[in-house]
């Protein structure tokens, strides 16, 4: 008897242990080095992103440029090459401090799917619901005879999953053409002076330019994502990001508004002009937002980071939600995120096809298809990922469990073939099923 209570109580911890083991977070992979035998992974060579990088600094095609890669929960490569301040000299560095632009909106959709997972709201809710100031809203039809614009009904209610895809019908604000542009710039809702409340209600007096879920078109939907946080938590929606995203993940250099103790770190902001110069930007300019206190904290843009503390971000996502042991999301928020949302019948993609053969999640691209030639930056089928228009870049790949991050600070976004550069030296290797063939 006595040997076979001990056999019981064995086995029990044998059973104890066995299912500790296989709840650890999957980054917890031997190092790279250990993985020779497992095919289809992709190695990281410090050599090659070197090369790849500091090609184009060396060619004057940018003034500088550094990336971070981790893979499989450890440090693969980190370089920084040219200069963050080409005026001063002041050399790229790992603790530079730049705008990282459109890469604040998946930060956004974390906030929001925090709310979500807390039962605040349902992905079909009607906006209206929580943002009343979208009840009455009317689609743009075109016009009448006389000129003046057609206002019709929308065919269903702008929903909150409209928002988070962009199939809201809201006109993208930079730039748009036609009668819905115009009003959009009339209502002035990008004014640094007003409050996000402000904002959306100025949002939502504009047309829809599009029946909901029928188009994919980039707008300001994430600042009324922004907005529906304050809504829903109660709280101004920077002080939210601090306690609820940057805080928990020991994110101590990522704020809307620089410190004076911030602005030596801070990389000058340039302007490509067609025949391959770069010019600096005025500083007034260049840090319009981020070099006061604005009323206005967009939801879409306007976040300064650094490699280390969105890569911490990156790191979350790549382990399910959760970075040292502090969960800011449930696995299947995260895979729910990452998951294709466009439906087929949005045909109408805008430019999101020229990010390669990928559909649309939660503020992520994803990539539901191998690059189709070598002509397509390489990527891994379930990849997910943002770039910001200042050319920061950022993905997270669980296949092959990297998460990297790149940054670079020059408008307008492209014209240089960093991103591809960049992506096709992390998976150039041969024995990595995500380099295309």
């Amino acid at each position: 008897m006595h040997r076979s209570r001990h056999r019981l109580r064995l086995q029990a911890v044998l059973s104890c242990l066995f299912a500790v083991a296989a709840a650890l977070p999957a980054l917890a992979h031997p190092p790279a080095a250990a993985e020779e035998g497992r095919a289809g992974v992709a190695r990281i060579d410090r050599a090659r992103i070197d090369a790849a990088l500091a090609g184009l600094v060396e060619s004057g095609q940018i003034v500088g440029a550094s990336a971070l890669v981790w893979q499989d929960g450890r440090e693969a490569y980190f370089g920084a090459f040219g200069l963050a301040d080409r005026e001063a000299g002041r050399p790229m560095a790992r603790d530079t401090l730049a705008q990282i632009f459109s890469m604040t909106k998946p930060v956004t959709g974390v906030a929001l799917m925090q709310l979500y997972e807390q039962g605040r709201f349902q992905l079909d809710d009607p906006l209206a619901q929580h943002l009343p100031e979208f009840a009455s809203v009317r689609v743009y039809g075109g016009t009448d005879v006389h000129g003046q614009p057609l206002l019709l009904a929308p065919q269903r209610p702008v929903t909150v999953r409209d928002l988070l895809r962009h199939t809201a019908g809201l006109v993208d604000g930079e730039g748009a053409l036609g009668p819905v542009g115009d009003m959009y710039r009339a209502a002035d809702p990008e004014n640094f002076d007003i409050p996000l409340a402000e904002e959306v209600r100025r949002i939502a007096g504009v047309p829809l330019l599009y029946q909901p879920g029928t188009r994919w078109l980039y707008s300001p939907a994430v600042d009324v994502q922004a907005r529906l946080v304050e809504v829903l938590s109660g709280e101004p929606f920077d002080r939210y990001l601090e306690r609820h995203v940057f805080a928990p993940l020991k994110m101590k250099d990522t704020r809307y508004v620089l410190r004076r103790q911030d602005w030596p770190r801070m990389a000058a902001l340039y302007r490509r002009s067609d025949d391959g110069a770069m010019t600096r930007i005025p500083d007034a300019e260049a840090y319009k937002l981020n070099g006061r206190d604005t009323a206005r904290k967009p939801g879409s843009w306007g976040l300064v980071s650094t490699l280390d503390d969105y890569m911490r971000f990156a790191r979350m996502l790549v382990d399910g939600g959760q970075l040292d042991g502090v969960r800011l999301l449930q696995p299947a928020t995260v895979r729910l995120m990452a998951s294709d949302a466009l439906p087929a019948t949005v045909a109408d993609r805008s430019w999101l096809p020229g990010k390669g053969q990928v559909g649309f999640g939660i503020d992520f691209a994803v990539r539901t298809a191998p690059p189709a030639s070598a002509a397509e930056a390489s990527g891994e089928v379930g990849e997910f990922f943002w770039d910001g228009a200042a050319n920061t870049l950022f993905w997270v790949d669980p296949v092959n469990r990297i998460t990297a991050v790149l940054f670079a600070q020059w408008l307008p976004f492209g014209k240089v073939p960093l991103h591809k550069a960049f992506r096709d030296a992390v998976y150039a290797d041969d024995s990595s099923a995500a380099a295309p063939r």
